[in-house]
């Protein structure tokens, strides 16, 4: 494959200095007297509704996405980006009625909420989980595809790449969430801009015209070759039925996905939880029209791959070391095709991808680990200087480990972006469950969300393995199996709430919280509306 050239390189260090030297001056301008875990973890409220909204996205899409999601729109076509499309729906629920609970309590870390609505033994165990989760399935998934695109693109070492990749990152994430929170903006303009130029290339090959006509007829040429391709629903004959269970990606599973990822995650919601409540439902708003525009970066690349590989193009860069096709090669194999320079800014977007997202997930590790761990049981007298320091030093910790564990994991086996959904998997539907009912249901209490959190990821966990009693789950599509664990905790914990009197820890919750303001109501409608359109015109 052709590497990187010099035009390229120059593309991509003016992005490495774009954004070193826009992080050193937010962290120079806004760096306070005396540093303060509030400052450090949430930024104080200085992000803005547009830093808000870039970050949360630039958390969110990785080389999971890039690599993943693309390689699926190769083999499975459009149907992949109702991940991304019912996310945007998500978005507009979380705004609605679960920022105003956190604002209105305090909330700053999901284990926080756990302690305050249950007890402090659901959230030590809870935030063992997520830290767990974070570090083991996260940090070293996004770590490791992220090396191996890197260094798949570029011909440099792939040891190197992870290393270079992890102190990038450390150096964006020792600077707190102010940093992170601003960075986050370069990074999704090159994030978007490089992804844009990929997808327009790759249609123009496709037709082999260039310009916008060579988009349009790429585009009509495609979906006249490959019908199959731009499908949303799949029907149980589908190959992909598994995968994407038909109604279940509007009905079912797929919303116990969406909403404990974008509403009970701690590196996702701490972008907002330092913001008053207008300014963090506009980001997230403004997160859910960038999501709407995703598959268009990260499908529809993948789906252009397959219909040249159609067409008798790179047969044998397709190929995997057993000489099987491997659809994760699409993305990597589309970049080598682009002219040098915007090989290079193309190559730019899916580093800050990489390094955005290792920043955000590194950062949550270590406001869970150091304000829902160290600061309550360890170093109780700790001062907020101390803390910081602690986060700091957890942020490097974590880093190191996930490059020492990417390599055991498998991730490679499964392909990154399943291999993520099915472990995130095992803990979402209990934790869902124990979020969901705690906000709307007083009588919820700590003995239902311990066995939602613990008994949910254990009966995820048989039936994952297929242990689990009364039928052979392994032919039982991954999201309907979460809906039916979700089910189960949501039904134990109605019992237990009913039968086992607890102490009652209600959250202040007022109605008119829920209302959101006029702007909101009309970009939700159109959000919402433009969800509507693509699953009607794309059934």
């Amino acid at each position: 494959m052709q590497q990187l050239q010099s035009l390229d390189y120059i593309v991509f260090f003016f992005y490495f200095i774009v954004v070193s030297g826009y992080g050193y001056w937010i962290y120079q301008r806004k760096r306070s007297t005396v540093e303060s875990t509030k400052d450090f973890f949430l930024a104080e409220g200085s992000l803005t509704w547009w830093a808000i909204g870039a970050s949360l996205i630039a958390s969110n899409i990785s080389a999971e996405q890039f690599i993943g999601m693309s390689g699926n729109g190769f083999s499975m076509g459009l149907g992949i980006s109702t991940y991304e499309w019912m996310a945007a729906a998500t978005l507009v629920i979380v705004a609605v009625f679960f920022m105003p609970i956190y604002l209105k309590n305090k909330i700053y870390t999901m284990p926080q909420f756990l302690s305050q609505r249950y007890n402090p033994t659901v959230s030590l165990i809870m935030a063992v989980f997520w830290l767990a989760l974070y570090i083991l399935v996260n940090l070293t998934s996004i770590l490791y595809l992220g090396a191996l695109a890197v260094s798949g693109i570029s011909g440099l070492d792939f040891q190197f790449c992870m290393i270079a990749l992890a102190v990038f990152a450390i150096i964006i994430t020792i600077g707190g969430m102010k940093v992170i929170g601003f960075t986050d903006v370069i990074q999704v303009f090159f994030l978007v801009i490089g992804g844009l130029a990929t997808t327009y290339l790759a249609i123009n090959l496709v037709s082999g015209e260039a310009g916008i006509d060579g988009v349009m007829t790429g585009i009509k040429m495609m979906r006249e070759n490959h019908d199959d391709h731009f499908h949303m629903i799949f029907p149980k004959t589908s190959p992909f039925y598994m995968q994407l269970p038909g109604l279940t990606v509007l009905l079912g599973g797929m919303w116990i996905v969406n909403l404990n990822y974008w509403g009970c995650n701690q590196y996702i919601t701490q972008r907002a939880l330092g913001a008053d409540l207008k300014t963090a439902r506009n980001g997230i708003l403004f997160a859910a029209f960038l999501k709407l525009l995703m598959p268009v970066i990260v499908v529809l690349p993948g789906i252009a791959a397959y219909a040249l590989y159609s067409k008798g193009m790179f047969q044998a860069e397709m190929l995997d070391a057993d000489g099987q096709i491997n659809a994760d090669k699409a993305y990597p194999v589309l970049l080598n095709l682009l002219p040098a320079g915007l090989k290079g800014l193309s190559f730019a977007a899916l580093t800050a991808a990489v390094v955005a997202s290792l920043a955000g997930k590194a950062n949550s590790i270590s406001t869970i680990f150091t304000l829902d761990i160290f600061k309550n049981y360890i170093g109780k007298n700790s001062d907020e200087k101390t803390l910081v320091r602690i986060g700091r030093i957890v942020v490097v910790v974590s880093m190191i480990l996930a490059i020492v564990v990417s390599p055991y994991m498998g991730i490679d086996k499964k392909g990154g972006f399943q291999f993520i959904q099915e472990m995130t998997g095992l803990l979402s539907p209990g934790i869902f469950a124990s979020f969901i009912m705690g906000f709307f249901w007083k009588r919820t209490n700590s003995a239902g969300a311990l066995f939602a959190i613990v008994g949910g990821f254990l009966i995820a966990l048989a039936m994952h393995n297929n242990y689990f009693p009364f039928a052979d789950w392994t032919q039982v599509p991954f999201l309907d199996r979460m809906g039916l664990v979700f089910l189960i905790c949501v039904v134990v914990m109605v019992i237990l709430g009913l039968v086992m009197p607890d102490e009652k820890k209600g959250l202040a919750i007022d109605t008119a919280m829920f209302i959101p303001h006029r702007s909101f109501i009309v970009g939700a409608a159109v959000v919402i509306g433009i969800i509507v359109f693509l699953y009607a015109y794309f059934w």
